[in-house]
């Protein structure tokens, strides 16, 4: 590993798709530290990655001058891999990123179906690994981790199950409506994770008065959600809750109007974090609801560039011609923790220094606080949630926040209407 590094010469930022930036040389001496990427580029994941092209243009600027480590200047090699929204794809790119181009760090974002693989891949093998945009218990326990011991390599940043309900449940408190609720959970890593009787929603639900109608697990990419939208007919179900894909979404919610199904409240996970897949839906897409993990009004800054969420928002926009995404601040955090523990590793030789390096992070992002000692479990940190609805402002999509009980220093941008 040593010889290796010592000898080799390049790039600064390699992006694997769809740009190529090359070290001047300058740099060319320097040791390099390589770290892999995996985001889901394509498939029906790809909302997650929309802005990566944007985030990664600006942090290979900003590691162009290399990253110091015990006085010593080292240039990054970042290199990423498309998982094509498929968890078998994931696994893949993750091997070949460990065995083939020999990262010594991998970063993984979007959803279990990418970090679950590439979180294994990188146990397997030893690679100090840092994931974010997953709640944390399809992460951990999905992984067959247990609390009592953790993982070795790997280190995740996010929100749990536990707030999502939270905010789900702050935001309905709002608002006079009977607390009946219908559940759509797919079979899949998240979906099994947010239904699960002890682990998931039905457990606090009922704690909190509420009555769930769970028709049980759905095929991801169904065509027929006729049994989900009769029971929930039949329960008088007011409110409808879970965690789906965009296009799974779009085909129930076209299919309720079809059959006469009028909600309440709508607020679900994943499917409606997105402006795209909100205006995919027109008019029927105004005061849908969801968890916010990030937006522009976060009272936080980067610890590598200093921006401010609403800089980094707006500067997105401003580049993209698009609205800001979620999934942009965490994106940015990822490689923010990269560089804090790039600076502090005692050995960047040595693949157990890099793990005790991710360990002992505290850190301040641009989406919260990132400190692994404050658990809720080994390997894993939290990061605070709200939650918001959207609306049309002026003609343009905002996703308002209106419910913010359990993150209090995230403002309000207003108040839930019903649909």
């Amino acid at each position: 590993m040593m010889n290796r590094r010592r000898f080799l010469t390049g790039a600064s930022a390699v992006l694997a798709a769809p740009a190529i930036l090359r070290a001047t040389r300058s740099y060319a001496q320097m040791p390099t530290l390589k770290v892999g990427h995996v985001s889901p580029r394509t498939g029906p994941l790809a909302g997650f990655a929309e802005a990566d092209d944007y985030i990664l243009k600006a942090i290979a600027e900003k590691f162009a001058a290399g990253i110091e480590n015990n006085g010593k200047g080292w240039h990054i090699e970042i290199i990423s891999k498309d998982s094509q929204s498929n968890p078998n794809r994931a696994a893949e790119v993750a091997s070949e990123l460990i065995l083939r181009d020999e990262v010594d760090v991998i970063v993984a974002a979007s959803t279990p179906d990418t970090v679950n693989p590439v979180s294994d891949q990188a146990e397997i093998n030893g690679t100090p690994c840092i994931t974010t945009d997953c709640p944390w218990q399809p992460y951990f326990f999905g992984r067959g981790g247990k609390p009592e011991s953790g993982f070795e390599s790997t280190y995740h940043f996010f929100w749990g199950l536990e707030d999502v309900i939270g905010a789900f449940l702050d935001l309905w408190s709002k608002a006079d409506v009977a607390k009946t609720v219908g559940g759509l959970f797919p079979n899949d890593a998240d979906g099994n994770a947010w239904g699960d009787g002890e682990l998931g929603l039905p457990k606090p639900l009922a704690a909190a008065g509420y009555a769930l109608t769970d028709p049980g697990r759905y095929q991801p990419l169904s065509d027929d959600f006729s049994a989900q939208i009769n029971a929930f007919k039949q329960a008088g179900c007011e409110i409808v809750t879970g965690n789906m894909i965009p296009p799974d979404f779009g085909t129930f919610w076209s299919q309720a109007a079809q059959q006469g199904f009028k909600p309440r409240i709508v607020t679900i996970g994943k499917a409606l974090l997105f402006p795209s897949a909100i205006e995919g839906l027109g008019e029927r897409g105004i005061g849908l609801s969801s968890e916010v993990w990030w937006s522009p009004d976060h009272p936080f800054a980067s610890s590598l560039t200093g921006v401010s969420s609403a800089e980094l928002a707006n500067g997105y926009t401003a580049a993209s011609g698009r609205p800001w995404t979620q999934p942009i601040g965490f994106k940015h955090a990822l490689f923010e923790v990269v560089a804090d523990v790039v600076a502090r590793a005692d050995d960047l030789d040595d693949p157990a220094a890099i793990v005790a390096a991710i360990a002992a992070t505290n850190l301040k992002t641009i989406v919260g606080p990132v400190n692994w000692a404050a658990g809720p479990v080994k390997n894993v940190t939290k990061t605070p949630l709200v939650a918001g609805q959207w609306e049309k402002d002026g003609g343009a999509l905002n996703l308002k926040i209106v419910a913010n009980a359990n993150a209090p220093e995230i403002p309000l941008g207003g108040e839930l209407t019903l649909l």
